[in-house]
């Protein structure tokens, strides 16, 4: 076989409502005393967040909470919970919330003992190797939502606001050593973050489906994800206390990020932009674009979706499940275009320079031209 291929798969995982009480021991299993708790500002006011640091404490460990992390976590929020990390001599780090606190967290500790500037470790060729493995401190994820799954990823997205760019940061040992992932954690999600979280875990999982690099084994996770999310979060955003379908959804949302090594594509190189420009949520951003990527990816994914729609039950092919994807947004109240998204047009000419240089491009089925990423965007906006 001529086909030559890398590939990576989860951490330890503790699944399972109630779990976050098991916190204090798994830290200490890491060698930590002095964790530093990061989340996002909304979160750290929390009753869940408070209750996480008490467990800590209460176990004797000298922890202590930084939650100044932004929707769209920036350097400036990467340089204050630094700082805060070092004031504290602290030795490891819980990376408790979504996608902006798990994120952040991951690369505080990533960052914590390198001496050079973070954009020196951008997810661009080998540069991953100029970091010191020794300064990278341990991590303990908790996510407290559904859909990023960047509990299981070797990396984390910041926003450059001064370029006004996301930029993604990777390394190997960026992965936590240790997730809990404990559904009751995201009973309390607002709607809008149920709904925009478990889409952003569809479109992970559909976009690696989609992409034409060979990963079988991240193409199997990615279709079981699709079927989870389906039959699942609109049984959530109906109903919050649900904790067997929001369990589901957070397997979904680890599959999906599991999935994703084999590739992303459209719908993330133009929510990547469009977040950075205008500090969209994330999901909801890659389901506002979803089906007008699909449409124009048609040519080169229509078997393959039809292959999809036959395992979730869906009449109809690529048509049925394009459908599917279009009632579901429906359901959840999900903005029809980026113009009802309130992304201006205005900023078309900045998103489409944003997606063709965005890494995720390289992952699309078709090859994004500009052409055709002006179509893709042409019909996002309406």
């Amino acid at each position: 076989m001529s086909i030559c291929a890398n590939w990576n798969y989860p951490t330890s995982i503790k699944f399972g409502a109630g779990r976050i009480k098991e916190l204090p021991e798994h830290v200490k299993a890491l060698g930590m005393k002095r964790p530093l708790l990061v989340t996002d500002k909304a979160l750290g006011e929390l009753p869940i967040t408070k209750n996480a640091l008490k467990l800590l404490q209460d176990a004797g460990l000298d922890a202590a909470l930084f939650s100044e992390v932004k929707s769209n976590p920036t350097e400036e929020n990467l340089e204050a919970g630094l700082a805060v990390y070092r004031a504290g001599k602290h030795d490891g780090v819980v990376a408790f919330g979504g996608g902006s606190g798990l994120d952040l967290a991951k690369v505080i500790a990533f960052m914590s003992g390198q001496t050079r500037p973070v954009w020196d470790y951008e997810d661009i060729g080998d540069w991953w190797t100029r970091a010191d493995p020794a300064g990278i401190a341990p991590i303990l994820a908790v996510p407290t939502t559904a859909g990023t799954g960047s509990e299981v990823g070797r990396a984390g997205v910041i926003t450059d606001s001064k370029a006004h760019v996301k930029k993604i940061i990777f390394h190997p040992k960026m992965l936590p050593a240790i997730v809990i992932c404990d559904p009751e954690l995201t009973i309390g999600m607002p709607a809008f973050i149920t709904a925009g979280t478990g889409l952003d875990a569809l479109s992970h999982c559909l976009e690696a489906y989609c992409s034409p690099f060979y990963h079988p084994m991240a193409e199997g996770i990615a279709v079981e994800g699709m079927r989870l999310v389906k039959e699942n979060l609109p049984k959530v955003f109906a109903n919050p206390n649900d904790i067997e379908a929001r369990g589901h959804m957070m397997s979904a949302a680890a599959m999906g990020a599991t999935a994703f090594q084999k590739g992303l594509g459209g719908m993330h190189a133009l929510a990547h932009p469009i977040g950075a420009l205008y500090d969209t949520h994330h999901g909801m951003t890659n389901a506002v674009v979803m089906p007008y990527v699909l449409e124009v990816n048609r040519p080169a994914i229509e078997a393959k979706i039809d292959r999809l729609a036959a395992y979730l039950n869906i009449d109809g092919g690529f048509d049925g499940f394009l459908s599917c994807v279009r009632n579901i947004r429906a359901e959840l109240k999900v903005p029809e275009t980026l113009t009802a998204f309130k992304v201006p047009k205005s900023g078309y000419a900045q998103i489409l320079e944003g997606a063709l240089s965005d890494p995720s491009a390289g992952g699309n089925p078709l090859e994004m031209t500009r052409e055709l990423t002006g179509q893709m965007l042409d019909r996002a906006f309406g």
